[in-house]
């Protein structure tokens, strides 16, 4: 049955992820389809405790959905950890007559509002936005699609100059603990291996890998490591490398943060609206303290205590498959 929500306030938080802003886009005119105001809250939890608090129209989310980051800003919030800051952007919201809360954000981002929920009981949906793919209830999180492109296409490049070099690369990607980047560009860009946080792999075992390589007169290799990788970052990795090495030149490139920026690919674009309309619709039929996901393409609600703390964990059948294709 529909509730009497009226005045809903969206926000972005935690790091930022392409596709954000078209969920934002679907929230605000999503909201004003079913005539309900929208309210955006800038920088997350620090701007509400800071009443920064607009009034958004269906122009006002005009022209965004092609680009990356997001527009409401977002940051980090001790003061949200608080008591007291919570209370104080609890009093900021009902100033404005906000009645329901929609987030785009991970896991961080999830875990505080249902703090919110618990204290204040404000109806509150969560969207999430993760390059990382790793929060359990959905099979795609709003900008991992995007993060893997750019990471292949990263990968594509760098294996043009390892060819002519005989070159060994140690290609650093984000993931600090899951390997959702690592294991499929390194499947999509043909490493050796994929070093991610949830595979148990030595350093002997690495080695043996790569020296196989050499002896089958490979003309280069590259391995992906997600950078929570249990053996290391790629530096340390080259490092320990180099000193027993005798073919290969060894390189390392660390993707960082361009894998956060960017335009949204076609699929983050339709996925962060599917999920945008979707959050509107369940706070109006009283979905609360619940988080949207896609499951075999089918939008479902996931309750917070179902998904915080929970990761979604690696397909064994990439892990499988990786092992296969890279000899």
């Amino acid at each position: 049955m529909e509730n009497k929500i009226s005045k809903i306030g969206v926000f972005t938080s935690g790091g930022d992820a392409p596709g954000m802003n078209a969920a934002l886009r679907a929230v605000v005119r999503a909201s004003i389809y079913y005539n309900k105001e929208v309210y955006g809250i800038m920088r997350g939890y620090e701007g509400m405790i800071d009443e920064e608090i607009v009034k958004l129209g269906a122009r006002s989310v005009g022209n965004i959905l092609q680009r990356g980051g997001t527009i409401l800003k977002t940051a980090r919030s001790e003061t949200f950890r608080t008591k007291e800051g919570r209370e104080k952007a609890f009093r900021n919201l009902k100033k404005h007559g906000i009645n329901g809360l929609v987030a785009i954000g991970g896991d961080g981002t999830f875990t505080g509002l249902h703090k919110f929920y618990e204290e204040f009981n404000l109806p509150s949906i969560c969207i999430p936005g993760t390059i990382d793919n790793d929060l359990a209830g959905t099979d795609f999180t709003i900008g991992f699609d995007t993060s893997t492109n750019t990471a292949v296409e990263a990968i594509d490049k760098i294996r043009d100059t390892a060819l002519s070099h005989n070159r060994l690369f140690f290609i650093e990607v984000m993931g600090r603990n899951s390997g959702y980047i690592a294991i499929n560009s390194g499947i999509a860009g043909g490493a050796v291996a994929s070093i991610i946080p949830e595979e148990t792999l030595t350093m002997d075992e690495l080695f043996n890998k790569l020296d196989e390589g050499g002896k089958t007169n490979r003309k280069s290799s590259l391995v992906v490591v997600a950078e929570g990788s249990k053996m290391g970052g790629a530096m340390e990795l080259a490092k320990k490398f180099s000193e027993r090495n005798n073919y290969f030149d060894i390189k390392v490139t660390i993707l960082g943060h361009l894998q956060r920026g960017g335009a949204p690919s076609y699929f983050d674009r339709v996925l962060a609206s599917k999920m945008g309309v979707a959050a509107v619709e369940g706070l109006i039929n009283g979905q609360t303290d619940v988080m949207v996901g896609i499951r075999n393409n089918v939008i479902v609600y996931n309750k917070f205590s179902d998904v915080i703390n929970h990761r979604h964990e690696i397909d064994s059948e990439l892990i499988r498959i990786a092992k296969i294709l890279s000899i």
